[in-house]
């Protein structure tokens, strides 16, 4: 199942706030489609299916990198659901909208498949890349990549999380602890999301 490129707001119409994939809202706020205004009882499967496709849309990556995720996440020692989001929020796309430097997590991907953006002083073209505590982003010292950033953090989505630090004089941002799971935005139900999969792995 490929990435999805589709009109956004209808993603967040139909599952509600997606804070990584866009920070605007619907006019309407029925779910798409003709039906939309229908309520119908969802079953144990439709309501695991649905968490589990919050968490795909909002960080951006393909069905088969979500199951990639999960395998590792059920290696780790502490839950399985809270492994999972914690090394979905330590991608590097994540990080980079979490910093401020980017509007969006598919923003933030495009930054970083520019090559607008340096990881411990070294250019990245990777958005999947795992940030680990210590690490440094920055931005190229070329004008256009620093107004494109600084464009960002003039009016950041959403407030710098306590395990990210911001240094927007000189553009660059670091780890500083790995994340908790209170800093992600997402409201979801990892649990549903750890039930879809491990009756299907």
């Amino acid at each position: 199942m490929s990435r999805y490129t589709g009109p956004k707001l209808r993603l967040v119409r139909q599952f509600g706030d997606l804070p990584g994939l866009t920070s605007k809202e619907p006019r309407r706020t029925a779910p798409p489609g003709q039906h939309g205004n229908l309520r119908r009882k969802m079953s144990d499967f439709g309501t695991q299916l649905r968490e589990k496709q919050k968490v795909r849309y909002n960080y951006g990556i393909t069905e088969k990198v979500m199951r990639r995720y999960f395998k590792r996440a059920s290696r780790l020692r502490e839950p399985t659901g809270q492994s999972l989001l914690r090394l979905l929020e330590r991608r590097l796309d994540n990080v980079v909208f979490r910093m401020g430097m980017a509007p969006s997590i598919p923003a933030a991907r495009q930054l970083v498949g520019h090559k607008h953006l340096l990881l411990n002083g070294k250019p990245v073209t990777i958005p999947s890349i795992e940030v680990k505590p210590g690490d440094v982003i920055s931005v190229r010292d070329k004008e256009h990549s620093k107004n494109l950033v600084k464009k960002s953090l003039e009016k950041p989505a959403y407030m710098l999380p306590e395990h990210l630090t911001i240094d927007e004089k000189d553009l660059k941002g670091s780890m500083t602890a790995l994340p908790p799971r209170e800093a992600v935005l997402l409201q979801i139900n990892e649990t549903l999301v750890v039930n879809y999969y491990s009756r299907r792995m």
